[in-house]
């Protein structure tokens, strides 16, 4: 029943996604791929770049603590949580499960701040992509 279910939900995303992407809802489509694969190509950077850093920077102190460990957790434990705390910190600013400290502070509202200003950029880019399609396709016509 449970692996129906997340087979159903998983289906429904690729699908979502994938009208997204291929659907034309006007009458030309200025979706880019280029743009959306540097998105994704970005935040994936950023996420990854962003929890070495806080795993790295751990081995010296404690920057992240989590409710769930009472010990020192081993490097690999410290490695997936930075990665948890990377990607929540840059695409939500948190649930507050693991609350960092000391230099970890400052680094997460630089990364919260890199995740309010990608997608605002990511639309400036697209709309200047339009812009320059548009005046493309006026200069062909004359």
């Amino acid at each position: 029943m449970k692996v129906s279910v997340i087979l159903i939900i998983s289906g429904l995303i690729l699908i979502s996604l994938y009208q997204f992407i291929f659907s034309k809802t006007y009458r030309r489509s200025y979706f880019s791929y280029e743009l959306f694969n540097t998105l994704i190509v970005l935040y994936l950077t950023i996420l990854f770049g962003f929890a070495l850093l806080y795993a790295l920077l751990a081995e010296e102190s404690t920057l992240l603590i989590a409710e769930s460990h009472v010990e020192a957790p081993s490097f690999l434990d410290r490695l997936w949580t930075s990665i948890y705390f990377s990607g929540v910190t840059l695409f939500t600013i948190g649930y507050g499960d693991i609350i960092p400290i000391g230099i970890a502070r400052p680094l997460s509202l630089i990364e919260a701040m890199i995740g309010y200003l990608i997608p605002i950029t990511f639309f400036m880019k697209l709309s200047m992509y339009k812009h320059y399609v548009r005046h493309d396709q006026e200069t062909n016509d004359l």
